[in-house]
């Protein structure tokens, strides 16, 4: 075992034939999808499970790949030994997708077989999947659980200045937000302006992607998306609701408005969300259409002066306390344009404290808010919202006559980092959720023993710190990515991988807590409610693994 402990580079060849089989898998369904070298949208929908399963492929091979790649001389054992968990669990997931797309397409499945009947690859997943081996390493991570994916070297090596960084939120979050989640999530209270908001605008928290010349603090030539996961990381450990989704918005505003802002617009509205005032929202999603951006229908008309808005929008974060809203409109009348007919609006309005609101422009304008009642992520609350007559002047439209049209396309620059964030937020539920799980099988004694001392308790906990672990690195490896310019198909796959990754860990989490983690008072059960909402938004799990993920590898694939 030590020598295979020593060598990852020897697994990573292993999964490079995965790799092969997934590629050819895929080709060939493109090519069965494909009429006249396009991919038919009617046989696409009609291979949706193999879409789905070959979506979850990739994104499992990526992050055993970017694990093993992680590891080398100078890392710990202990994270040797979770990424090779993790390794081996991968393997047997990929078989078993893989052999059902193939089967489904009537694929041979020889390659498959003989893969992972191969000696060496069947002795290695015996010894790192055994009891002992999994009960050893539960063992090794009680007596140093802060150790669990952070690695001296490798995809999680960060310079000094982010590592000062990451300890300044980390203290914060322990020290000041840890004390307020549970009271604001028991009580559905909307974040703290004393205790939360106004420190965290002192420590730059909403500058974190606005480049240095408008006021923030990220570099002017290039993004630094490796310091907002970090950050973002550091604040979901300790809630969700109450810390770890407060950048994400103003991220998406300030990606859109670099993208496709005017100067004007740029000069004015970034340095005032810098600062967090006005705080931001988002208003993309409607009643009618959920994540089928292109097919959304808030009404946008042209009057002198700016533009009228009338319809609704749901699942707006923040709404109530945001004093800007980035309004996906249509301004274009006919919807058989798509997305090609829609623009980004920035809607003004005053900051609310409470669950709803109702805001009366002069003009006789009107938007009304409601708070939408959820099981978990509260703190900052979801609202429904609807427009009467809303008036938008023409200088807030994002990029003013040249952005109309072309709204989608800003929307999609501020998702791609809304995604990668969503997979640090998800990195630190997890590590929570995670560590106190370890603390309470060390804790909690079952027949005059610790639960930690249990073969069970320690195969659960080891398999859930090698899934965390190898999520951790492939966020921190895919903002690196993304800090050089790629990242786009990487950003969607971490996303799926991360998110479902925090429902398995907090729902193990949970089990381990037994009666207890079922009572509202243990941490451990908000972790469990929070962690549900991660598949679902920034882009719901299904539709990113057909829309965005499958669609893009078919795509790929026909080119090639």
């Amino acid at each position: 075992m030590k020598q295979l402990s020593s060598n990852p580079t020897a697994i990573l060849a292993w999964f490079s034939e995965f790799r092969e089989i997934t590629t050819n898998t895929v080709n060939e369904l493109a090519r069965q999808c494909a009429v006249d070298y396009r991919i038919d949208a009617a046989l696409f929908d009609s291979s949706q499970q193999q879409c789905y399963e070959l979506a979850w492929s990739t994104a499992e091979l990526l992050a055993a790949e970017e694990s093993l790649k992680a590891i080398d001389e100078s890392a710990d054992e202990l994270n040797k030994r979770l990424v090779l968990v993790f390794a081996a669990e991968a393997m047997v997931s990929l078989r078993d997708r893989l052999e059902t797309v193939r089967l489904e397409m009537g694929l041979s499945l020889d390659a498959l077989n003989e893969l992972m009947n191969r000696t060496e690859i069947r002795t290695f997943r015996q010894e790192v999947m055994s009891s002992e081996y999994l009960h050893s390493t539960a063992k090794m991570m009680a007596t140093s659980p802060e150790n669990i994916a952070r690695l001296s070297s490798g995809s999680l090596a960060i310079s000094d200045d982010v590592a000062m960084l990451q300890d300044m939120f980390v203290k914060f979050a322990k020290n000041t937000v840890a004390p307020h989640a549970e009271h604001i999530h028991r009580h559905d209270l909307i974040i703290p302006e004393d205790e939360i908001l106004k420190p965290l605008r002192e420590m730059g928290v909403f500058g974190l992607s606005i480049p240095e010349r408008f006021g923030g603090t990220a570099p002017d030539d290039r993004d630094d998306n490796l310091t907002m996961a970090v950050v973002t990381e550091a604040l979901s450990e300790a809630s969700l609701g109450a810390a770890g989704s407060l950048i994400t918005r103003p991220e998406i505003l300030s990606r859109a408005l670099l993208a496709g802002g005017t100067e004007q617009q740029k000069e004015k509205w970034l340095p005032q969300i810098a600062l967090g005032d006005p705080l931001c929202g988002i208003a993309i999603t409607e009643p009618d259409y959920g994540s089928d951006v292109a097919s959304l229908s808030l009404k946008g008309k042209k009057v002198e002066g700016g533009w009228l808005l009338n319809g609704a929008k749901t699942w707006c974060t923040f709404a109530g306390k945001a004093g800007l809203l980035m309004v996906v409109t249509r301004t274009d009348p006919d919807k058989s344009k798509g997305h090609k007919g829609l623009s980004l609006l920035l809607a003004e309005k005053p900051s609310y404290e409470g669950h709803d609101f109702i805001y009366e422009q002069e003009n006789g304008g009107k938007l009304t808010g409601k708070a939408i009642p959820t099981i978990g992520y509260r703190g900052m609350h979801s609202f429904d919202l609807a427009f009467e007559d809303f008036f938008i002047p023409d200088a807030n439209v994002i990029g003013e006559e040249e952005g109309l049209g072309k709204g989608f396309y800003y929307t999609m620059s501020g998702m791609m980092g809304g995604r990668l964030q969503t997979a640090a937020r998800a990195s630190g539920l997890m590590r929570a959720a995670l560590n106190t799980a370890i603390t309470y099988a060390e804790d909690r004694k079952v027949f005059n023993k610790p639960l930690i001392d249990y073969p069970l308790t320690g195969v659960k906990l080891t398999k859930m710190a090698a899934r965390y672990t190898a999520s951790r690195l492939l966020t921190y490896t895919i903002a690196r990515i993304m800090d050089g310019g790629g990242g786009r198909m990487e950003a969607s796959l971490i996303k799926l991988f991360a998110c479902r990754s925090a429902e398995i860990i907090a729902r193990e989490a949970l089990q381990i807590h037994g009666g207890m983690g079922y009572a509202e008072e243990t941490a451990v059960s908000r972790y469990f409610v929070d962690a549900r909402v991660l598949s679902i938004f920034e882009g719901a799990e299904e539709t990113l693994a057909l829309k965005v993920i499958a669609r893009s590898l078919l795509d790929e694939a026909i080119k090639q």
